[in-house]
């Protein structure tokens, strides 16, 4: 009966509470974590505590920053910064968690 009840629960999400520039909180699920360019990106996506599936597959993607010993996540500097690490961070989830069925031959 353990083997079984241990197995119930093993997916555990990352939930982090953001605050944006009007004050409002809203919950974000961490999907996966990417370092690109030396810089440490977080890839999020909207959490919907009743289990419910996003539709719209947004991705939120923030950089790690540090503000004395605490690590922060802020917006990206540039639209031309978050396309780049957008297009990255797609591959690195594709490849990860097999997002493409068709193989080249």
């Amino acid at each position: 009966m353990d083997e079984m009840t241990s197995g119930m629960n093993e997916y555990t999400p990352d939930i982090y509470t953001l605050e944006d520039e009007d004050g409002n909180e809203l919950e974000f699920e961490l999907v996966d974590i990417l370092n690109f360019e030396g810089e440490k990106y977080f890839g999020l996506t909207p959490f919907d505590p009743e289990g419910g599936d996003d539709e719209d597959g947004e991705l939120v993607i923030l950089k790690s920053v540090y503000n004395d010993d605490e690590e922060m996540m802020v917006t990206l500097d540039s639209d031309e910064e978050y396309e780049r690490v957008g297009q990255a961070f797609l591959e690195f989830l594709a490849e990860k968690y097999g997002g493409e069925d068709e193989e080249d031959e």
